[in-house]
């Protein structure tokens, strides 16, 4: 599906006599897939999913690292569920339907992810879409290789070694699809309209970029719409969880963050002005965590 494609978002779509909403109650009108990533316009994204199929969804979502551990010998992790036509059938014991299809495009239904596989999810897009393979620092062998890891980086700035390294996994097929992403991402957080604009940071060199999301945790009633209630207005236990991605600097990206609030509603209000406090703090402490860095260099 090209990214210029337009789909209308009238504010729901009908499938089978199943209505499916997106956030907007009337709709966003007109979306193409850069505004539809910067204003989550979810009938634009249930249309792609049903374009796609959620075997090919699939597959892209685990690239990336979605549904499963992303840390070796970490018994307490867990692995999370990227769902498709054969795991429904293994584990559910009944066939796909077309309707899970549409909410899969949007990340409800089966789907379950931990905030470290969206924080490494993250990571891989703003690095460009290149593998990595993240680690606790517990004790004095993984200091060690994480500092020799760090001089390798050093050394190669300094000595302006753009080589690509053979050992990096590439997770795309055109490097333009990552490009579009990362930009779309930048519309989001920086761009009036954008989900996240609110909780934007303006200084150069502290300008980033990222996502928000709601985990719908039940179902909404047809009552509850009728009423028109908000996240607020229910109990504790029955509100969304809030999501919130993001990598910064948005140029020359050093850091990714994941952060879900259980049962804080909105990404955008929830979860993203958490985010921002943390980004500013993380790039206010960034010189001197390079010092600390270029010091133990000077150790080894």
């Amino acid at each position: 599906m090209s990214t210029k494609k337009l789909v209308d978002c009238k504010g729901s779509i009908e499938l089978y006599g199943q209505t499916y909403r997106c956030w907007k109650e009337k709709g966003h009108g007109m979306m193409n897939m850069r505004s539809a990533i910067k204003q989550s316009c979810d009938v634009y994204f249930y249309e792609l999913a049903r374009r796609l199929g959620v075997d090919r969804l699939s597959v892209t979502a685990k690239s990336f690292g979605l549904g499963k551990k992303t840390l070796e010998n970490f018994n307490e992790e867990k692995s999370g569920v990227v769902p498709n036509t054969k795991w429904k059938l293994k584990n559910i014991g009944t066939g796909w339907v077309l309707g899970e299809t549409l909410i899969s495009g949007i990340g409800q239904g089966y789907f379950q992810t931990t905030p470290i596989q969206l924080c490494v999810m993250t990571a891989q897009l703003a690095n460009g879409g290149y593998q990595i393979k993240p680690r606790i620092i517990d004790n004095k062998y993984t200091i060690q290789n994480t500092i020799n890891a760090w001089r390798e980086e050093f050394t190669n700035i300094k000595n302006n070694n753009n080589v690509e390294n053979p050992n990096l996994k590439k997770l795309y097929k055109n490097k333009e699809n990552i490009k579009f992403i990362l930009d779309a991402l930048y519309g989001a957080t920086n761009e009036p309209m954008g989900t996240s604009y609110r909780s934007r940071l303006t200084k150069p060199g502290y300008v980033y970029a990222g996502k928000t999301g709601t985990s719908q945790i039940r179902k909404i009633t047809e009552r509850e719409r009728e009423l028109k209630l908000k996240n607020k207005d229910l109990p504790y236990e029955m509100r969304d969880h809030a999501l919130f991605i993001a990598f910064a600097p948005y140029k020359n990206p050093r850091y990714a963050i994941s952060i879900i609030v259980e049962h804080g509603g909105a990404g955008s209000s929830g979860a993203a002005p958490i985010a921002k406090k943390v980004i500013k703090k993380v790039l206010d402490r960034h010189k001197l965590r390079k010092k600390y860095q270029l010091d133990l260099f000077q150790e080894i």
